[in-house]
């Protein structure tokens, strides 16, 4: 139900582009208005004609409507007018143009200069990307640095993970009125999504048996592929495009890291010592088959295994072996 209402939302309000006239020649028809009332008071000192003074006040007043429509927009930016509390358009192109003097700008992430002032104390990183200091939306790809959030992959352990998104506008009519406040609702869905696609996957392959599952430390591009995906499709509503997703951090929580910092320690000696075990049964083969194949000295079962018992424990050891001289019988 709640899947069907924002897709109603997002039907409702149709973007309209705007092609509205050059602002020149608004500009010009201006000034030619300001300066009719200048030639009105010298004719209206001539002629004391109250005729002159009327029409000098309705040319001040409709080059000030004029001068109040026009707007300028830069490369990579449009504006989203509202005209009495209904759409009016958008104008995405870039240029000087005039438009009805009487619609307004929307932008919901802009704050004033005087809101900004009251909340000088204020510290909350927040606000640096989640307002804007103009009432133009901006089209240029923008990045989001997430902020390192504690999570539960899917074996369940605390993991600290941060990303950054690369994003961008494509839509400004459903940025403005399909939400309260897109950068906002971009964060917030960023968050949600980590969440979502963390408690999926391990954090590591070697937590689990297979040793081929993907995971969030040996799988980097497929997380980040299904992080996009997943954030895309919850921000389509929003009128904004997820360029990439990129992992920035990604460790252990610091209640575990130390007794997986142990176990990974553990495993590293187990391997360790599984290759040198793997080397040293190779090298008594070898040595005992160049004995036999030699004839240097001809050992019977018991001696083998003594040989290959004290080979072992030279090859094996983590301290140096010390050699002893038997100038007698083994027996």
């Amino acid at each position: 139900m709640g899947e069907k209402n924002l897709l109603k939302q997002d039907s409702s309000i149709e973007e309209k582009e705007l092609n509205p006239i050059s602002g020149w020649i608004a500009l010009f028809i201006g000034i030619l208005f300001i300066l009719s009332p200048v030639f009105g008071f010298i004719n209206l000192v001539n002629t004391e004609n109250d005729i002159f003074l009327i029409v000098t006040i309705i040319l001040f007043i409709v080059a000030i409507f004029i001068f109040c429509g026009l707007k300028i927009v830069n490369p990579n930016e449009s504006i989203v007018f509202v005209l009495f509390g209904k759409y009016y358009g958008t104008i995405k192109k870039p240029g000087f143009f005039f438009v009805n003097p009487f619609v307004s700008a929307i932008n919901p992430t802009y704050e004033s200069q005087v809101t900004k002032l009251s909340k000088v104390g204020d510290k909350d990183s927040e606000q640096e990307t989640t307002t804007s200091n103009t009432k133009k939306i901006s089209l240029k790809a923008m990045t989001l640095n997430n902020q390192k959030q504690k999570v539960n992959d899917e074996l369940g352990n605390p993991i600290i993970i941060g990303t950054i998104v690369i994003w961008r506008v494509i839509n400004p009519t459903k940025a403005v009125f399909n939400v309260e406040n897109y950068k906002t609702f971009l964060s917030i869905q960023c968050d949600s999504t980590i969440r979502n696609v963390a408690r999926l996957y391990p954090y590591d392959s070697e937590d689990t048996e297979d040793y081929s599952e993907k995971s969030l430390r040996g799988s980097s591009q497929e997380i980040a592929d299904k992080l996009k995906e997943e954030l895309q499709k919850r921000v389509e509503i929003a009128g904004i495009e997820v360029e990439e997703v990129r992992i920035t951090h990604l460790s252990y929580a610091p209640e575990i890291a130390a007794a997986m910092l142990q176990r990974q320690q553990a495993e590293a000696i187990i391997a360790a010592r599984k290759k040198i075990v793997e080397g040293a049964v190779g090298m008594v083969e070898m040595a005992l088959n160049s004995l036999s194949e030699k004839e240097v000295v001809e050992l019977d079962d018991e001696r083998k295994a003594a040989m290959v018992s004290n080979l072992l424990v030279v090859l094996c050891g983590n301290k140096d072996a010390q050699p002893i001289v038997n100038s007698g019988s083994i027996y």
